[in-house]
């Protein structure tokens, strides 16, 4: 059960960078990044034309900005908030 405080809200300390949501975030960012930067800049049309005209590093690099994105997203709207040492001392 979450602690809540005299408006209903809940108390307590933000998880932050020890989210896991942050950390599946970051790399997501990382290797979406890299797979965008190839599709923009390092693949050629013999590649595209191997992968039936598609520019997959570039469309997976795009999903996995968007997917890191909601990620960020969810952790912003939702954080996790860990109980402080006197709320589960109370509790």
């Amino acid at each position: 059960m979450s602690a809540s405080n005299e408006n209903g809200s809940r108390s307590g300390q933000r998880a932050g960078v020890f989210d896991v949501r942050q950390v599946i975030a970051a790399l997501f960012v990382l290797y979406g990044l890299v797979c965008t930067l190839m599709g923009l800049f390092g693949t050629s049309s013999r590649e595209i034309d191997q992968a039936a005209g598609v520019n997959i590093n570039l469309w997976s690099g795009i999903g996995m900005l968007i997917f890191a994105g909601s990620f960020i997203l969810w952790g912003w709207l939702r954080p996790i908030v860990v109980p402080t040492d006197s709320e589960s001392e109370s509790s």
